[in-house]
């Protein structure tokens, strides 16, 4: 057991060192500023819990509501959802309304969170209590519950067979767990030494297929490892199979070579990027053609002198014959421009961000 469980455990006081505290980070971006704290309590739930943590479990489940409807740009997230199934678990049916608060937070939980969960006391037991109660939500919950025939389309055995599933995605033992979620955990808590070692060891268990390699290449960069991602997005490339997707597969490896700081790798694999895009009809109109261009101005605005004027050069050229480039984009060729010293090229795309600028406010602002 945690010591933090058993602090809570101790006294529901300490639940309020728990609860959702809104917060604005340094992008200005919101969270939780106690999200990481109440998740390590759930975890510790996850593998040891009893009839007496009811309470607490709904407790945590309310704040896991509140803060999904307080930043719903955090969307579901496998706290909310262990946060669930732990609730669902004690099947009691008048936590369907508790469940219902968490479905209903955000659009991401509307879709993501599980119908099961709300009927994990019975799906006709659960209709009944609702119908028989009088809360405002009751009727939308019953029309959610119930298919055009006015008959419920969850059946008993579909909710049972939603425990035994999250339950092995929840496993009760820690060593039924997947290695990969004791990484994000890791990574969640800042103990990112932890993280890159349960990462490894991962790895080197498992085949280099495309599955292990898109893995690796995804966390690796997300440590910030941008060399050794840049090194398995390499290893994958021969898993690409047709034009768009080589070209997706040298663009991204484009990108990681220029975070790693490796800058005519990167330069070559745009190249490469380029010559699968020849074989792909249309691809200066496709989203793929702008993200090459966008990618091309970014990587002169980070190289050495002379390999930034041939790769801008190069973005210039394209850039006249690939509509629609976004004002990241457009922001980029600025950088660009004003990195190799070409000052009527910065004035240039400086205006047509302004003027994308202007557009994207066009369409946000409010109709009279």
């Amino acid at each position: 057991m945690s010591n933090e469980l058993g602090r809570m455990r101790e006294s529901s006081a300490a639940w309020q060192e728990l609860r959702y505290e809104p917060a604005v980070g340094d992008d200005g971006s919101g969270y939780d500023r106690n999200a990481v704290r109440r998740a390590r309590v759930l975890w510790a739930l996850q593998y040891d819990r009893g009839p007496g943590d009811v309470e607490l479990v709904r407790w945590l489940a309310g704040q896991e509501a509140q803060c999904r409807r307080g930043v719903p740009s955090q969307g579901l997230g496998d706290e909310t959802t262990l946060a669930g199934l732990l609730l669902a678990e004690y099947r009691v049916v008048e936590d369907v309304w508790l469940h219902w608060e968490i479905k209903r937070a955000n659009f991401d939980t509307w879709c993501g969170y599980d119908v099961q969960a709300l009927c994990a006391a019975g799906v006709e037991a659960t209709l009944a209590h609702v119908r028989a109660g009088e809360h405002p939500e009751r009727d939308a919950l019953v029309e959610r519950l119930l298919g055009e025939d006015g008959k419920p389309w969850l059946s008993e055995q579909e909710v049972a067979r939603w425990f035994g599933a999250m339950r092995s995605r929840f496993p009760a033992d820690p060593a039924g767990e997947d290695p990969l979620t004791l990484v994000e955990r890791a990574r969640m808590t800042g103990d990112h030494g932890l993280a890159r070692e349960l990462l490894d060891a991962w790895a080197a268990g498992q085949e280099r297929d495309e599955d292990t390699l898109g893995e690796l290449r995804s966390w690796l960069a997300d440590f910030g490892a941008f060399a050794e991602a840049a090194q398995a997005r390499r290893e994958s490339l021969v898993f690409a199979v047709g034009a768009r997707d080589r070209a997706s597969a040298w663009l991204d490896l484009a990108e990681l070579e220029r975070l790693a700081g490796h800058h005519p790798a990167g330069w070559e694999a745009l190249t490469e990027c380029r010559r699968a895009l020849a074989e792909v009809d249309g691809w200066r109109e496709v989203g793929l053609g702008r993200m090459y261009v966008a990618e091309l101005f970014l990587l002169a605005g980070a190289a050495e002198p002379a390999l930034a004027a041939e790769v801008f050069t190069e973005a210039d050229r394209q850039a006249a014959e690939v509509a629609g480039l976004s004002l990241v984009a457009l922001r980029a060729a600025v950088a660009a421009a004003a990195h190799v010293g070409d000052r009527t090229g910065e004035e240039h795309y400086r205006a047509l961000a302004a003027h994308e600028r202007r557009s994207i406010d066009g369409l946000l602002a409010p109709e009279d």
